[in-house]
Formats: structure tokens, C-alpha cells, sequence
């Protein structure tokens, strides 16, 4: 494994991260979690994702029992807060009692007296920015939370933070958490410059498009019975990915791994971690073998000509 600095921070996390969406509390059993978990972390991972909404609480509980044995100081624990986790008025959002409330409901789910870092889920037009911020930056100041960062905000509502921040001397954003992959690029038109120029690193999710970039999926054939997208609840996540043209693509990027001498999990990892742009990708796993494969993508360099067969075998295809 080897570890980059998130962003202008300090801080060092895993090229390869795990997370826990969709998976961990909800599709995959706790004993499976846990396994998946110490096999990360025997592989040199120590970026572990998670969110209060993934399963209403239960992703956080799997992955503090599953993180529960390993000292605290060797790992980088992140979640988030925005989407609802009640039915109350308040159970949501980025409002200063939301955020204290869900902030401390995280870590006793969590099992840890503090949070690595903390990212709002998503931008909430109903609360003032300074109110978002003041919040997270007085939780930084009392110790619970250690760097804040975002999850698919805006090129504008990041630098709005930013400069913000700047203004009011609150901590900075380290972090963004978007969706990024071979198939969706769509942060690199403004995000990534931003991004770049203001010392907010990537955490990214999806690097293998829901499994798609795997080549589990093949054209004219049925789902794996234990994939994704055999699945009622986790199917239509992955089914904006499967048509014929990007299932087509996929297998010329069968090709490109190949000829690389790199599962196609492997290339479409190290693609997105090509350059200095992105700290961590974050994956998926419901079997620890999976994680061996993936982590194997860790320190993989592609030379221009690959970069460019990849170009080439996607054209057309790319999700806006």
C-alpha cells in the first residue's frame, strides 16, 4: 500500500480506501464485514468511509465493532452527515443541531471518542453557510473532529466555503468525496481545478462504476446472482451503467488490461488514481479477496499509451 496526503492536511491516507455504502449493515452479513474489514487492514488500507444514513446507523455499528481491536491512531475513521436519519424536521440537513446531534450519535456508533473526518453528504440550500461551518469548525476546536471536508458539492458552493472560511477564520475544507470513474468525469471540468488550486484532496467513490468497470457484467448475459445488480434495493444504482454501448467499452477495456498485465479492477483504479488529484479511492467489498485484488492497484503507474487505449475504448460513452 501507499498513502498520499488528503489535500493540503497533513494527514496521510491509503491510495485504496474502504467504504461501506450499500454494503456493510445493509447487503452484506456483520461476520463478512468484519473479515473484509481485518483483511484491509492486513493489506495496509487505514482509510475507512462511512455514513449516519447508510442503513439508518447500521454501517457506522458494523464498522466500529469491525474497527473496534485495531489501535485508533492507525487508521483514518471518516463519515458524514446531511441525509435523514429520523422522521423528525430536524433528523436532516446541515443545521448546527443536526450536525451536533448526528456528530455525536456517529462516534457512540462508532465506538470512538473522535472523527478523522467529517463531510456533509450534500449541500443544503435551507441552512446558511456560516451556520454549516461555525458548527463543524467548533467541533474541530473541541477535539470530536479531527479535518472536515464535503461530498459532491459544487465547484462554486466548495469555493464559497472556502473563502468563507478564510474570512471567518474558521478550519478549512481538506476534502471532497465525489463520484469518479473512467465512465463519469465530470468534476474535471471545474471541481478538480478548484480543487487543486485551494489544497482540497479527492476521496473518491465509485472508482469501479458500481463493479461495471470489474467486467463482471457482460453483454447479452445475466447479472451474477450475487452482484449488485441482480439485487432489488442496490440494482438501479447500477443500471444507468449497463446498456449495450458501455458494456460494449468495457470489454475493449478488457483489452487494455490485458495488455497492461492488470485485472480490469486494477486499471480502472489505477487510472483514477493517475496523477496527484485524487488521495484515495474508495471501494466496495463484500469478500476479502476482492480487497486483495484492489489493493493490488496501489503504487500502479499507466504510461501515456495506456492512458490514451483507455481514451480510446470509452469514446462516446462517457456519463456527462
Amino acid at each position: 500500500m501507499e498513502y498520499r496526503r488528503l489535500g493540503a492536511s497533513g494527514v496521510r491516507v491509503s491510495e485504496v480506501g474502504l467504504g461501506s455504502w450499500l454494503t456493510y449493515g445493509v447487503g452484506v452479513e456483520a461476520d463478512r464485514a468484519r473479515e473484509c474489514v481485518a483483511r484491509a487492514y492486513e493489506l495496509g488500507v487505514n482509510f475507512f468511509d462511512t455514513a449516519d444514513v447508510y442503513g439508518r446507523g447500521a454501517a457506522e455499528e458494523v464498522m466500529g465493532e469491525a474497527l473496534a481491536g485495531y489501535p485508533r491512531s492507525s487508521y483514518v475513521l471518516a463519515t458524514k452527515v446531511y441525509f435523514p436519519v429520523g422522521d423528525g424536521p430536524n433528523d436532516r440537513g446541515l443545521s448546527r443541531k443536526h450536525i451536533m446531534e448526528s456528530c455525536h450519535a456517529s462516534l457512540r456508533r462508532l465506538r470512538t471518542d473522535y472523527l478523522d473526518l467529517y463531510q456533509c453528504h450534500r449541500f443544503d440550500d435551507e441552512t446558511p453557510l456560516e451556520e454549516t461551518l461555525r458548527a463543524l469548525d467548533d467541533l474541530v476546536r473541541q477535539g470530536k473532529v479531527h479535518y472536515v471536508g464535503v461530498s459532491e458539492w459544487t465547484a462554486g458552493q466548495i469555493g464559497d466555503a472556502l473563502v468563507l472560511a478564510d474570512d471567518l477564520g474558521l478550519d478549512r475544507l481538506v476534502s471532497n468525496q465525489p463520484e469518479y470513474s473512467i465512465l463519469r468525469r465530470r468534476i474535471e471540468a471545474e471541481v478538480l481545478p478548484l480543487s487543486a488550486r485551494e489544497g482540497v484532496g479527492q476521496v473518491v467513490w465509485s472508482p469501479l462504476a458500481q463493479g461495471v468497470l470489474t467486467g463482471k457484467y457482460r453483454r447479452g448475459q445475466a447479472p451474477p446472482p450475487d452482484s449488485r445488480a441482480a439485487s432489488r434495493k442496490m440494482g438501479p444504482f447500477v443500471g444507468r451503467f449497463l446498456t449495450d454501448e458501455v458494456l460494449d467499452a468495457v470489454e475493449r477495456l478488457r483489452v487494455v488490461a490485458d495488455e497492461a498485465g492488470l485485472s480490469m479492477a486494477q486499471l480502472a483504479l489505477a487510472w483514477v488514481l493517475r496523477g496527484d488529484t485524487v488521495a484515495s479511492a474508495i471501494v466496495g467489498a463484500s469478500r476479502p479477496e476482492q480487497l486483495e485484488d484492489n489493493c493490488a492497484a496501489a503504487g500502479r503507474r499507466l504510461d501515456d499509451e495506456v492512458l490514451a487505449a483507455v481514451d480510446k475504448a470509452v469514446a462516446g460513452v462517457l456519463e456527462p
